[in-house]
């Protein structure tokens, strides 16, 4: 799993100060979208203002937004994810990772500013299939980086976000996850639970079981968010057989 937070009263609240210090500096320093905060699972939208889209795309009334994008790690976010997505010792070192920013549809029909980061082998590939996914008006409840959550996996997925790179272990095993080789993206982690061994992963994804009653935000085999990752390469988890992986795609 991801790393969690500090238990120490004391030593929570210096790892939050650091972790959202450093957030703030990419957002000013480094030429990056504005972070948007994920909402809960079960709330509708984001509290965030919508902002405008890239040219072609359906947009609402706000503040304008950079094109789409890819650009090496930038200084602050390096620093923010040293000791929490990423460590010394991780299979992939911070410069062969790429910040990805590609604006995405929400729950509400807004568009909003999004940030993946990825393995530079696959970033282009990533920001094509994010491409069109917008294009199809797939709602995604959030997009940011992990440093928001603490570099909490489980966290992450409660709060139903999409997100890639975090240098983590499979859940319950001793096998990196390819998450911790920037090679695989979790999408709408509520609405598309992961099942290892009988668990559902979130637990708010139990309302979800049903792949044949298909709602908002849900990927089932077939349609336009499977068909974009595999006309890029990536293979989807909810097509495995054993800890069957509704929001996982990878590209190996």
């Amino acid at each position: 799993m991801g790393r969690a937070f500090p238990t120490n009263p004391a030593a929570r609240r210096l790892a939050t100060g650091l972790v959202a210090a450093g957030l703030a500096l990419l957002a000013t320093g480094c030429s990056a979208t504005p972070q948007v905060a994920p909402v809960p699972a079960g709330v509708s939208g984001s509290s965030a203002p919508p902002v405008a889209g890239p040219t072609g795309t359906p947009a609402a009334s706000g503040p304008s937004i950079p094109e789409d994008s890819i650009e090496a790690l930038p200084a602050a976010l390096r620093t923010a994810m040293t000791g929490v997505s990423w460590r010394p010792g991780c299979p992939v070192g911070l410069d062969d990772l790429r910040l990805v920013h590609v604006s995405y549809v929400d729950f509400d029909g807004a568009l909003r500013p999004g940030q993946l980061v990825v393995h530079k082998a696959i970033a282009e590939a990533t920001l094509r299939v994010f491409q069109r996914l917008r294009a199809a008006r797939f709602p995604i409840r959030g997009m940011a980086l992990v440093e928001e959550f603490g570099g909490s996996d489980d966290t992450s997925m409660a709060a139903d976000n999409t997100s890639a790179f975090n240098c983590r272990n499979v859940p319950n095993t001793q096998h990196l996850s390819n998450h911790a080789y920037g090679r695989a993206i979790d999408v709408n982690t509520v609405e598309n639970p992961y099942l290892p061994g009988g668990r559902v992963m979130p637990p708010a994804g139990s309302a979800f079981l049903d792949r044949g009653n298909v709602r908002k935000g849900m990927i089932v085999a077939g349609d336009p968010t499977v068909q974009a990752f595999r006309a890029e390469g990536f293979s989807w988890g909810g097509a495995w057989k054993n800890g069957t992986d509704y929001q996982h795609f990878e590209k190996a």
